[in-house]
């Protein structure tokens, strides 16, 4: 395993905590793009078939209502139509030139049954969010 990319994984929170192993389990099935500012990664309404997590650059995630929310460096989005099985539920474009990582909704299923410290991670953020939906 390369160890920069070991490094650029474990630079991103949601897997700051895994081992070697887990971390080579992520890096055999992410891959890894980059795309310009302007460029829609997550259209609202279509079937989610992967989530992203923003290794560089940032995004504009915009929410029903009108709503819209700045994601940067180590967030992730798109794990609510993998987890909940439901169309895409906002628009998320590139604010600025990005690099991602994308993992298919079958390998990011078989990521969380052999590395459920993952879905942990993604909880606490997951808990945020809703309570900042509650809220408005």
């Amino acid at each position: 395993m390369d160890p920069t990319t070991i490094s650029r994984l474990r630079a991103i929170p949601l897997f700051a905590e895994l081992d070697e192993r887990a971390l080579a389990l992520i890096a055999g099935v992410a891959t890894e793009f980059e795309a310009s500012a302007g460029h829609v990664l997550v259209e609202r309404g279509q079937e989610g078939a992967g989530m992203f997590v923003l290794q560089k650059g940032s995004v504009i995630v915009d929410l029903p209502g009108g709503r819209a929310l700045n994601r940067g460096p180590g967030e992730f989005f798109g794990e609510l139509a993998l987890l909940g099985g439901g169309p895409r539920t906002a628009r998320v474009r590139a604010a600025t030139a990005v690099r991602c990582l994308a993992i298919g909704r079958r390998d990011f299923a078989q990521l969380l049954e052999s590395e459920p410290r993952i879905a942990v991670a993604m909880l606490p953020v997951l808990a945020r969010r809703l309570a900042d939906a509650a809220t408005d």
